[in-house]
């Protein structure tokens, strides 16, 4: 068997071959052992190896694998969506269920547009997001989205009914001398002028990522602004969906990263800790003036895919979220990720190349700068974050790494987003692998 039949992300390189997995560890085919600090891509929050929902997947895969969805509902797929609707019966009314993160955000974007045309409102197709921004891989959500290497390919074929506002971003954002009320009041009015500039009657609605992760590298909202958010949208009638693909379901230390913002979304994707990576599988969670919309009209929704609600990914997904509230991972995650937070702080906070600490929970990120004082960038072509992973890698730790941090080309970071189930002394060894592979990073540029 040739190992070049498969397309790798660069096509030319030859990426460690993992072999297994267990607890927080990979296992690679030359038996180098690694601990994953990122869970993947903030996916495997349960860790490899967990029996309990390899069994569950067993029993499945014997009763049924798979059911057209259009036809036909199945058991799995309605225990998972009880478990996710009863969680917030107030904000929730119904789940929908896709296979990726990207998808997940198309659907939503494809309810919210059908919702306005339900309404009798069809010219609200215009959607406001956030600068340095990622809502998935497919092209209705990357043109949504402003994660500019992956844009530029198709740059050409995107509608244009979207515009974009400032993230809240205090690192580099905020004024210097500028309080937290200060910011946050420039940024609801930067986004209600930008309501006002593109005409509220035409929006449909405003997304964000409650937490960012892959462009912005675990940046948290400054206290209020979400309040905010939430202000200028129903002042309008618009639309807030929150994008908690990566931050959702425990990986901040609530099961909704929104609940530690003081308010609710009227949609909500999830996926990455669903099915904690056993089984591909991502949610739409739907708000009661959504859904109340497609009920009372009686419309079939014109959103499908052949492996929508598929039993074994839901099958899994039921057990892992079983297993997050039997153990309390949630409260756990928290837990651990104060230590993680503080360990962070306490080795990070003065290196003379690390500008920024942040995050929350088990999702955190480290921004590298050249010059600590003025907050310069490295040069891009240099890949400092990349190469941080790389010798993490060759040193026995797996770490994300994100480029393009301040603007889409200048800035670097890695996330720091290990399984629910790490221990503090895994903690220990992520802290002092990280540190050194820095270290190891930083020694290597030139001069």
């Amino acid at each position: 068997m040739s190992a070049h039949d498969l397309l790798y992300v660069v096509p030319k390189s030859t990426p460690p071959k993992v072999v297994r997995g267990e607890g927080v560890y990979l296992y690679t085919d030359d038996n180098k052992k690694i601990l994953d600090g990122t869970g993947g891509a903030a996916v495997s929050s349960l860790g490899y190896g967990n029996h309990e929902v390899i069994d569950s997947m067993k029993t499945q895969a014997e009763k049924l694998c798979y059911v057209h969805n259009m036809s036909f509902t199945n058991e799995p797929a309605e225990e998972l969506a009880h478990m996710l609707v009863s969680k917030n019966p107030d904000v929730f009314a119904r789940a929908y269920f896709a296979n990726s993160g990207s998808e997940a955000v198309e659907s939503a974007l494809k309810f919210v547009l059908q919702y306005w045309q339900l309404r009798g409102q069809p010219e609200r197709c215009h959607f406001v997001s956030r600068k340095q921004s990622y809502h998935g891989n497919t092209l209705f959500a990357l043109g949504i989205g402003k994660m500019v290497p992956r844009r530029t390919p198709y740059i050409n074929v995107y509608p244009k009914v979207t515009s974009y506002v400032d993230p809240c971003y205090t690192y580099r954002y905020q004024k210097e001398g500028e309080t937290d009320e200060q910011y946050v009041y420039r940024l609801e009015k930067q986004l209600e002028d930008e309501f006002l500039v593109v005409g509220p009657n035409r929006i449909a609605a405003f997304i964000a990522e409650t937490v960012p992760g892959t462009c912005l590298g675990c940046t948290t909202a400054v206290d209020g602004y979400f309040k905010a958010v939430r202000r200028v949208c129903d002042k309008y009638d618009i639309i807030l969906i929150l994008d908690e693909v990566m931050c959702g379901l425990g990986r901040t230390g609530t099961y909704h990263a929104w609940e530690q913002e003081g308010i609710a979304p009227d949609i909500q994707t999830n996926a990455k800790t669903l099915a904690a990576g056993y089984q591909p599988i991502s949610s739409v969670l739907i708000g009661h003036r959504i859904f109340k919309a497609f009920e009372e009209s009686n419309v079939q929704m014109a959103n499908f895919h052949t492996y929508q609600a598929h039993p074994l990914a839901c099958s899994a997904a039921v057990q892992v979220q079983k297993i997050v509230r039997r153990d309390k991972l949630v409260e756990r995650a928290a837990e651990t990720g104060k230590y993680l937070g503080e360990k962070l702080h306490q080795t990070f906070d003065s290196h003379p190349h690390v500008g920024d600490v942040r995050g929350k929970g088990l999702f955190w990120g480290l921004e590298f700068v050249n010059d600590k004082k003025t907050k310069q960038w490295f040069d891009p072509q240099l890949k400092v974050a990349a190469l941080v992973s790389k010798l993490g890698i060759k040193n026995g730790l797996f770490l994300n790494p994100g480029s393009g941090t301040y603007d889409g080309v200048h800035g670097d970071h890695i996330m720091v987003a290990p399984p629910y189930v790490i221990t503090k002394e895994e903690v220990n060894s992520l802290i002092s692998i990280l540190s050194k592979s820095i270290d190891e990073a930083i020694a290597s540029l030139p001069n």
